[in-house]
């Protein structure tokens, strides 16, 4: 999953949602170490959601379809695709109208600045002022991602493409996501829940 399914998993726990957003930023596995518990728990939840979703079965799927033109890049193409799935039904899974949730969530990194890393910086301000997360919602927005990402690839990844297959497979690439993104809410909610259970009995 990309940054907007990353974030809305984290439920309504701003400091959660900053970790899982810098998730892919940050290494190491001394995480409490180096941020505050709630940081630290978004950035475990993110790596445990990426492996959830790398071993779904209907994303397994959609890999299949992209996996001859893009090789390893597919998994990062299918994340891309789902973020606009999620955009654009954002109002069947939030109370909060998408723009808004958007501005929320740019204050909300704003806000952390000290502690999000070099890289996630540099990215904010290009996806604030190019509102990413509302564009996820357009196909452009979705292509202009994937070409930026193409760009920024040290190999031939191809994914300047990706949105002619996005096209093509439309109500494929819908269906698989619908299976797999009530799948991913359960997990997330009851990651949370088994986290904070834990927490509380080791106080």
């Amino acid at each position: 999953m990309n940054f907007l399914a990353h974030l809305y998993l984290s439920g309504n726990h701003p400091k959660i949602m900053v970790g899982n957003f810098i998730g892919d930023f940050v290494k190491g596995r001394n995480l409490y170490d180096q941020y505050e518990y709630e940081i630290a728990v978004g950035i475990e939840l993110h790596r445990a959601l990426d492996e959830f979703t790398d071993h779904h079965p209907a994303v397994q799927q959609g890999k299949i379809r992209l996996r001859a033109r893009y090789r390893h890049y597919a998994g990062v193409i299918i994340d891309i695709f789902y973020d606009h799935f999620l955009a654009r039904n954002w109002n069947n899974h939030h109370e909060t109208l998408l723009p808004d949730y958007a501005e929320q969530v740019y204050r909300l990194m704003e806000q952390h600045e000290n502690i999000l890393p070099d890289e996630v910086k540099y990215m904010l301000s290009f996806m604030t002022k190019g509102n990413w997360l509302v564009n996820y919602a357009r196909l452009e927005g979705i292509d202009r991602a994937l070409k930026g990402m193409a760009r920024r690839t040290t190999h031939i990844s191809n994914m300047e493409h990706a949105v002619e297959d996005l096209n093509i497979f439309y109500d494929r690439f819908l269906e698989e996501f619908n299976l797999f993104f009530p799948d991913a809410k359960k997990f997330a909610a009851l990651w949370l829940e088994q986290k904070n259970s834990a927490t509380n009995m080791n106080r």
